[in-house]
């Protein structure tokens, strides 16, 4: 087991992610690929798919098993990096 001291979030744990990006065929998959990246156990029932009224945005909350500091903050990047991506909370 992992010292947590200090910490805000107890590890290992369930982790909701937003994901936040233009609505196009490739996001979810290129989002789950970046996810299971950080996250080998990921799976598609671990995801909640939203379209914005318009249908122009999709927001995506990925619950993925969260293991470490390093391990979300190295996922934020590479999310909030994304040329898809316009915003991760």
């Amino acid at each position: 087991m992992t010292d947590n001291s200090g910490e805000l979030i107890e590890y290992p744990s369930d982790f909701p992610i937003k994901i936040m990006g233009f609505t196009h065929d490739l996001f979810i998959p290129a989002m789950i690929k970046v996810v299971t990246r950080y996250d080998s156990t990921f799976h598609m029932g671990a995801l909640e798919v939203r379209l914005s009224a318009k249908g122009n945005y999709t927001s995506l909350t990925a619950t993925i098993r969260a293991i470490s500091r390093e391990q979300l903050d190295n996922l934020y990047r590479s999310l909030s990096s994304h040329p898809m991506v316009k915003m991760v909370f």
